[in-house]
């Protein structure tokens, strides 16, 4: 068998803030060549308290499930007709984060935006949750290696709100480094060192035509390797034909083997779903309309929905065709986001006065990009995300499933769906 090359799983968000201020709150020092800040004595710490981290993780699965669901009809309408993929968990943390600097409508918006519900969770609740996801995601795994983590570059002379910094340290185990953005490349190389030494050099030179006025930038990674918990044979893959639809196919590398999958036909949506699972704690989940049939599972894309296949799942022989391939989506977000409800933080209303006590900024871009590729052994993919915020078994014949023409795959661990995407065409680059 062909060694894989270093399947991975990969998200970064960047978020830009644009003000001006006075100083950086915190004491510095030096870290790898860097100037870092070190904020406050934390208010919240960790208490390792296992049943309540527990109860707070479950509480916020479904808000993020829902948030995911919810993001994907918007991608895939904007995206009608080509490969769709991204990382929710990436997003939701990401804007997670910023709630810790929103007030007023601009809060509640947000919090509306991500499926989550006041009169169902507290704040301080979302935020315990988002840490124990954090620490979950980050517990040791002899079959998957998976990380995730944030940083604060911020300009040297911002004066940034204790409370903001003792926060995003606490829930969120946020690094903090003070950037020269007066100098766009010195700040560029500076954010892009970080984020491939983070990445173990999968994305580099990210960062590009850095604003001079962004004076602080965000950085959360997510960084995932598995493999198959039973691989594919490289002679069995053959080239074989994918229906993109009716009218057009392409050649493509088709992979097969049979075994043993968790399996599910839901008559009722008219679909395969196939649970593919990698060693350790983590998962694939591939869903396979019957022709025609795309738009009617994608309306039915709900957690409720993702369950009761889950639920459904029987271990049966069967044989399984599915196409290597090697996909990528680029979304500007604040349309996509918009349409969910979450306005006024792209608009001269915004409120995000808990990061500097200057409610005078907003969010000016929101950009999130992911690739994705699968072969033999496993996954590689990488996903990123922009914002800049500036002022303003059986009897039978084992059944056949074959992955030929446009299906959706869900990437799950414990629980939280890393990666989604429908792949409507493999050799789309």
């Amino acid at each position: 068998m062909a060694e894989f090359s270093s399947p991975f799983f990969l998200c970064l968000l960047l978020v830009g803030l644009s003000i001006h201020c006075q100083h950086v709150l915190g004491q510095e020092d030096e870290v790898n060549g860097q100037k870092k800040t070190n904020p406050p004595e934390q208010h919240f710490q960790a208490k390792g308290n296992t049943t309540g981290e527990n109860m707070a993780y479950h509480k916020i699965g479904p808000s993020n499930a829902d948030f995911a669901f919810r993001f994907y009809r918007q991608a895939a309408s904007q995206e009608d007709g080509k490969n769709v993929c991204f990382s929710p968990v990436s997003i939701s943390t990401a804007f997670a984060m910023l709630m810790l600097g929103a007030k007023n409508t601009t809060l509640r918006q947000t919090l509306e935006a991500f499926a989550f519900n006041l009169t169902e969770i507290e704040e301080k609740e979302i935020h315990d949750g988002f840490r124990h996801l954090l620490h979950m995601l980050n517990q040791p795994d002899s079959g998957v290696q998976l990380s995730m983590g944030n940083a604060l570059f911020i300009k040297d002379g911002l004066n940034v709100h204790p409370k903001f910094l003792e926060d995003v340290k606490s829930f969120y185990e946020s690094e903090a480094f003070l950037s020269n953005f007066q100098n766009p490349p010195e700040a560029e190389k500076q954010i892009n060192d970080y984020i491939e030494k983070k990445t173990e050099g999968k994305i580099a030179n990210l960062v590009k035509d850095l604003d001079p006025d962004v004076l602080m930038v965000l950085v959360n990674y997510i960084f995932f390797k598995a493999y198959w918990k039973s691989p594919f044979f490289e002679h069995m893959t053959q080239e074989d034909h994918f229906f993109v639809d009716s009218k057009t196919s392409v050649k493509v590398k088709m992979m097969h083997q049979k075994g043993f999958f968790g399996i599910y036909h839901d008559e009722t949506l008219s679909c395969w779903v196939v649970e593919m699972p990698y060693k350790g704690n983590a998962a694939a989940l591939f869903i396979l309309p019957d022709e025609g049939k795309m738009k009617q599972v994608e309306d039915a894309l709900l957690k409720e929905t993702v369950r009761k296949w889950e639920q459904a799942l029987e271990q049966r022989n069967i044989d399984l065709y599915l196409p290597k391939f090697s996909v990528s989506g680029t979304y500007k977000m604040i349309t996509l986001l918009q349409n969910m409800g979450l306005i006024d933080i792209f608009s001269k209303r915004a409120d995000l006065s808990g990061i500097t006590g200057n409610p005078d900024l907003k969010v000016s871009k929101a950009t999130h990009k992911a690739v994705v590729e699968v072969d033999e052994n496993g996954t590689e993919a990488a996903a990123a995300t922009v914002i800049e915020i500036m002022v303003g078994a059986s009897m039978d014949p084992p059944p056949v499933i074959k992955l030929n023409r446009p299906f959706l795959l869900l990437r799950k661990n414990i629980r939280s769906i890393l990666f989604m995407g429908k792949i409507v065409n493999p050799k789309a680059p």
